[in-house]
Order: C-alpha cells, then structure tokens, then sequence
C-alpha cells in the first residue's frame, strides 16, 4: 500500500510540474518515458531547448534538498541519450533539469541540473 501511495504522489508531482512549465512558456513533449536505462518523468520543449526533467516530490520542503542525487541524475541522462534523436530533431540544444516540489511550496526547478 505504502508503494502504491508514493507512486500516486510521483504521478502527481509530475502532473504538477507540468501544468507549472506550461505556464512558463514550455510545450510538453512526452511524460514518464521508459527507456532501458531509466525513465525520464517529463521531456519539455521551449524554443530551441529540448529539456530532460526528473520531477521529485516530497511530503515536507525541507526532505527536497535531498531529494536527489548524482546516481539519479546519471541514469535520466543516460535515458536522454537513448531518446535525444526522438525529441531534437532541429539541432535544439539539450539539458537535464530537475524540478522539486512539495506542499506549500513555490517549484523549484534546477535547471541544467547533470553536467558529466
């Protein structure tokens, strides 16, 4: 029960963080992408960026700054890579954010979060 309730507070936080980059201007080009070396939450478009967005939500503010790691932001860029032809197809420029939300609190979005 309990990984059941932590999925649906994954799925929401994505949700969230969508309707928050639309808002800034952001298409959405595809959600929670599976890839063999991981998934990437959200793959958002704006302009002649294409971003890679791993998406965190936590239950307090203060468990965000934890929320992730270089082991995580490794595997989404690793899953970017594996789909980046899919979604640049312009010659866009490409980046990994992050995005960390929890209640009562304003997004925070991390972006240019991976560099290797």
């Amino acid at each position: 029960m309990k990984r059941q309730v932590a999925e649906q507070s994954g799925r929401d936080g994505e949700k969230r963080a969508a309707l928050w980059l639309r808002a800034k201007g952001w298409s959405i080009l595809a959600q929670r992408v599976k890839t063999p070396l991981g998934e990437i939450d959200l793959i958002a478009r704006r302009g002649k960026l294409v971003s890679f967005i791993e998406v965190k939500w936590r239950k307090e503010k203060s468990e965000l700054d934890y929320a992730i790691d270089e082991r995580r932001l490794s595997r989404v860029a690793a899953a970017a890579e594996a789909v980046a032809h899919d979604y640049a197809t312009q010659g866009e420029d490409i980046r990994i954010d992050v995005i960390l939300l929890a209640p009562g609190s304003f997004p925070r979005h991390i972006a240019n979060a991976w560099q290797p």
